[in-house]
């Protein structure tokens, strides 16, 4: 259970997560939803798909992505939130940010959650800004920033150095008085692919966390690598890695694809139910 603007949100039954990326570079669909209609026709669809929330980012963290000033991310941010709040009243967005300052507009906007993909590392007053704010925070594992990041995945026990790393966290959150917290295990950030599968094997063990569990593999590197393919063919490996993380106990899978996401989430659900039959 998360609460969100005052209500519970049971994630007993696994969330899927529309990622609305309002940037020119990000990995996939950069360039994709700058304009006021791309925002909305994406959006439309996507609620329209059965997305619960909706995650808006305005500042690319893809490999080696260019760092966005922060005017600029508080413009693109802001203006995409008023544009959906606008059109579409009622729904759950969250924004994607690692700035506080974004974080606390966004919020004031209408956004209900902060997914941070530094979990805090980088901006001191992220976990005092939600503590302030009262909304969820998912808290994603990521070492240095998205131009370093690749060169730090040197782990002895990925999943061990990951829950620790998330133990620690969640104790200083919950010292700052915030309990409505969701871990992702940051696939693809300072992590290979043979780590990420290593995870996705293990994402079980995230749940010692006693938090609900994001799971972000959406056209992620480690799939079309893997598979030698590009990222606008890895729909299907998308798709098979979101059925492993729901049998493996992801409660959200964050998501380009809707559609396709919430067929995996009602066949999952449809084959629990009749085995807790």
């Amino acid at each position: 259970m998360v609460s969100i603007r005052g209500r519970l949100l049971d994630l007993n039954t696994p969330r899927v997560m529309g990622i609305l990326n309002v940037t020119p570079d990000s990995f996939y669909d950069g360039g994709k939803y700058t304009g006021d209609d791309g925002i909305l026709r994406q959006v439309e669809k996507m609620l329209g798909e059965g997305a619960t929330f909706i995650d808006v980012g305005a500042c690319s963290s893809r490999p080696g992505a260019e760092d966005v000033p922060i005017g600029e991310e508080l413009r693109r941010a802001t203006n995409a939130i008023r544009l959906i709040v606008k059109n579409f009243p009622g729904t759950t967005l969250s924004i994607d940010t690692f700035r506080s300052a974004v974080a606390s507009a966004a919020v004031s906007e209408g956004a209900a959650l902060i997914n941070d993909i530094s979990a805090g590392e980088l901006d001191p007053h992220m976990f005092e800004t939600v503590a302030s704010l009262r909304v969820p925070y998912i808290l994603m594992h990521m070492r240095g920033n998205p131009r370093t990041m690749n060169a730090l995945s040197d782990y002895e026990n990925p999943v061990k150095e990951i829950v620790n790393y998330f133990h620690k966290k969640i104790h200083t959150l919950h010292e700052h008085g915030v309990s409505d917290i969701i871990v992702d295990p940051g696939f693809g950030f300072a992590k290979s692919a043979s780590q990420g599968f290593q995870l996705l094997d293990s994402l079980s063990y995230f749940g010692i966390l006693g938090k609900p569990i994001l799971a972000g593999l959406s056209r992620k590197s480690m799939i079309w690598k893997t598979l030698g393919i590009d990222p606008d063919r890895a729909l299907n490996g998308t798709t098979c890695l979101n059925t492993i993380a729901l049998l493996n106990g992801a409660n959200i899978l964050r998501v380009h694809d809707v559609k396709e996401a919430m067929e995996v989430v009602n066949l999952v659900s449809l084959i629990r139910k009749q085995n807790s039959g």
